[in-house]
């Protein structure tokens, strides 16, 4: 058992990469970090996933893009970023200076776009892994997301697999009906991580106007209203891969990424909750460390995976 004089280890291990901590940011949710150097400490992060990439500057979905909903909100950005070059000249000298691992997610309007995007990052030694977001639209597929078919997962997986030699982690997304059956082919193709769930598909209206309240109609929805369905696929996944699992989805305060450690996520990512509360990713390293340090336990590994459920289940 820990001494009560000493802080407890909370380093972990995805893949190749020993994070300080489990707490990582979502893509999408943290700018490219330098947003929130005025507000947190950015070296206390266990790891930083900066705005999701491609291989050329996306403008995204018109306006209005975003809607608050009861404990949570939906976005149709549309994955709109500054693309690879731009990235890497304005963007990358600022996280060079970051001791904190960084992981680029990436997405692609074809098989071809995912490979020559992680190619380009292969070579960029500052850049710790890469996250790969298969739940973009195949426009050579009629409009179908990469990651809801396992062939197409698995393909898209292998051809960035290919490419590069960094952590490779892929995120999910959660619109399928066997999230196990992705998650097992993606393994198979070669991933060394796994993190789910991406947002869930919604939508709101205007009862008024009788119009959509997003441009694009649909969009994602994430915060609080999803951590139920994510730990759930945590839950599921975790059981049938041998690769570390990131559980995403609602976390808000230490509590929360402690159901998703304890059920069996190697380390989480916090999104939606960056928007409520800038602190929120230091507030839950804290957190987690007090829950430590209270129950005198060692290492935060000794509680990775403890779930107790009965045989039959």
């Amino acid at each position: 058992m820990m001494n009560n004089k000493n802080e407890p280890d909370l380093t972990v291990n995805i893949g190749k990469i020993e994070l300080k901590n489990p707490v990582m940011t979502a893509s999408g949710t943290f700018g490219y970090a330098e947003e929130f150097e005025p507000l947190i400490d950015l070296n206390r992060l266990g790891a930083i996933i900066v705005k999701g990439l491609s291989l050329h500057p996306e403008k995204g979905n018109p306006p209005p893009r975003i809607v608050e909903t009861p404990c949570g909100m939906l976005n149709a950005i549309g994955l709109e970023n500054i693309g690879i070059d731009q990235f890497q000249k304005e963007k990358l000298p600022f996280l060079k200076s970051i001791s904190t691992p960084i992981i680029v997610n990436i997405f692609g309007k074809s098989i071809e776009g995912y490979a020559d995007l992680a190619g380009r990052i292969d070579g960029v030694e500052e850049i710790s892994g890469i996250e790969v977001n298969i739940s973009c639209p195949n426009i050579s597929a009629g409009g179908m997301a990469f990651g809801i078919d396992p062939q197409t997962a698995y393909d898209v997986v292998q051809a960035v697999r290919d490419r590069t030699t960094k952590l490779l982690i892929v995120k999910l997304s959660p619109n399928v009906t066997d999230i196990v059956k992705i998650a097992k082919k993606v393994e198979e193709a070669g991933a060394d991580a796994l993190s789910l769930i991406n947002t869930i598909t919604g939508m709101a209206v205007d009862v008024e106007t009788r119009t959509p309240k997003l441009a694009n109609v649909t969009g994602g929805l994430s915060g609080p209203a999803i951590r139920p369905v994510a730990l759930r696929m945590v839950w599921q996944v975790v059981r049938n891969v041998a690769i570390p699992v990131v559980g995403v989805g609602g976390i808000i305060t230490a509590n929360d990424a402690l159901e998703f450690l304890i059920t069996g996520a190697r380390a989480v990512q916090v999104g939606t909750a960056n928007f409520i509360n800038p602190r929120a990713t230091m507030d839950i390293i804290g957190g987690i460390t007090d829950f430590l340090k209270k129950r005198n336990i060692e290492k935060v590994t000794d509680i990775i995976g403890t779930l107790k459920v009965s045989t039959s289940q």
